[in-house]
């Protein structure tokens, strides 16, 4: 007879407390397993990479590490999600599936509903929790703000786990990692992976790295000490929004430290809110938000984007900024805007054609923040101000004493301030024993940035008819949740 069981399927919440299906599994009267996928379809999807499949490995690790003493583990497997329940429905009795509802790519919503069809039809309960006030199938953001306040100041579940009765270590389908040898060792000079240090980052800032916080966060440097560095941890769930939230506000230093701290928490209820936009509407993936952008016409040189995903460009914060990602996969929020604005309206390139390059870069990859972003630094909203960041004041006014600038541009190195910031002013004289790569004395671009064909488009596109149609659109949903958020 098949052995009878629950499943709890992780997804991005990789951690052991205040893990809501965990702790109701360990309330239903079966015993249950714990599942991660690494699915071939979602992982070859064009957002994903090795560095996040590094430290999804790593993190489920550091959950075995806790699991051991109760005869527990998360099993890895190695398929699409339609195979591996099929398999389990199949060879055992699952009665339920428990799992945090995941606010992806379209990707990964039609995997979902996929497998809702699947559990259907063989009569599998699927419990989906809401993550990090979330709303699923929401057609519109009114009343979240009371929403997510409620949730950010309920209870943390306190996880306690029973020893498993349920012992199978040869499921089909489970990784073997000696197939994956890239998972094996995490690479140094990423954030280390798993909870344990989610919570260490955590407590560093509460105790100390919280001071800068404002002061320094828009510098390129300074920033990667006074940012609480949580961005990692929150996206694939090593710590939970809400644990964060009550940490922060019960910080003994709080009240005498209350500017720099509300500002980190407004950032952090930020974060749900934009990941609320992209699960109300997910093809923001592909579509721009505003449609009558889509009118937009690019040059889409592939040389000039092929420098910019390999920090070739020649104006030193551009490929410092870039250097610096594709080593550990970490930027301030300032530089990662000014890399999306200089790629479309400096090298007029359409936002898709460097939007999976840097979901693939970023360690703290988050699909409703990544793609909504994108666009407002891209400019295509019509209802967000069309920012352009200049990389050379960028660069004088955010990294003044160059320590970024050298860090990541050895080549420029023995060239002083201000040169370092225009290298290409350097005189002949200048140059003497001075050798510096070509690019950075004749730029992929005329330095004299100037308004380019892309943004002289965009603020036409603001006059066209189509976007202020849609620009009203857009407004009209945020006048709603606004006026509904007042009310209660």
């Amino acid at each position: 007879m098949n052995k009878a069981l629950n499943i709890v399927w992780l997804k991005r919440d990789l951690r052991t407390f205040d893990h809501e299906a965990l702790f109701h599994a360990e309330h239903l009267e079966l015993d249950y397993i714990i599942i991660y996928l690494f699915e071939p379809n979602q992982i070859n999807h064009s957002d994903y990479s090795e560095r996040h499949q590094q430290f999804i490995y790593h993190s489920i690790l550091a959950m075995n590490d806790k699991l051991k003493e109760y005869n527990r583990q998360v099993h890895i497997f190695y398929a699409d999600a339609e195979l591996v329940f099929n398999y389990l429905t199949s060879n055992y009795k699952i009665k339920t599936v428990l799992s945090y509802q995941e606010s992806g790519t379209l990707n990964s919503w039609k995997r979902d509903k996929k497998i809702k069809s699947l559990l259907k039809t063989n009569n599998v309960e699927w419990l989906e929790f809401e993550n990090q006030a979330v709303i699923r199938g929401s057609k519109n953001r009114l009343g979240w703000d009371k929403h997510w306040y409620s949730y950010a100041n309920s209870p943390i579940i306190k996880n306690t786990f029973s020893n498993t009765k349920f012992e199978i270590n040869n499921f089909k389908y489970e990784l073997n990692i000696d197939n994956f040898p890239h998972l094996k060792k995490y690479p140094t000079q990423f954030q280390p992976a798993g909870e344990k240090y989610a919570i260490r980052y955590l407590k560093s800032f509460l105790k100390n790295r919280y001071k800068a916080y404002n002061f320094n966060i828009s510098k390129p440097e300074k920033s990667r000490v006074s940012c609480s560095r949580l961005s990692t941890y929150l996206a694939w769930g090593n710590i939970s929004v809400r644990y964060v939230y009550q940490n922060v506000l019960n910080a003994p230093n709080f009240k005498s430290n209350k500017r720099a701290y509300t500002s980190f928490l407004a950032r952090l209820k930020w974060r749900s809110h934009f990941i609320q936009k992209f699960e109300t509407d997910c093809s923001y993936e592909q579509f721009c938000i505003n449609k009558g952008y889509e009118q937009m016409n690019y040059s889409n040189n592939n040389v000039l984007l092929e420098k910019w995903k390999n920090g070739q460009t020649g104006f030193p914060m551009v490929d410092a900024s870039m250097r610096c990602l594709i080593d550990n996969g970490w930027l301030n929020f300032r530089m990662r805007a000014m890399l999306v604005s200089f790629l479309c309206h400096y090298l007029e390139q359409d936002w898709r054609r460097g939007v999976y390059h840097l979901a693939q870069l970023f360690l703290d990859y988050e699909p409703g923040i990544h793609y909504t972003q994108f666009q407002m630094q891209a400019g295509v909203t019509g209802v967000n101000s069309i920012r352009v960041y200049n990389p050379i004041k960028q660069s004088i006014e955010k990294d003044s004493d160059a320590v970024f600038l050298k860090k990541w541009l050895p080549e420029l190195s023995n060239i002083d301030t201000p040169f370092i910031h225009e290298p290409w002013k350097l005189t002949a004289i200048d140059l003497i024993d001075k050798s510096i790569p070509s690019v950075y004395k004749n730029p992929i671009i005329s330095p004299e940035l100037s308004r380019t064909q892309a943004i002289k488009q965009l603020w036409e596109l603001r006059k066209n008819e189509f976007v202020k149609k849609e620009s009203k659109r857009i407004l009209s949903v945020h006048v709603r949740a606004n006026k509904m958020t007042k009310k209660q």
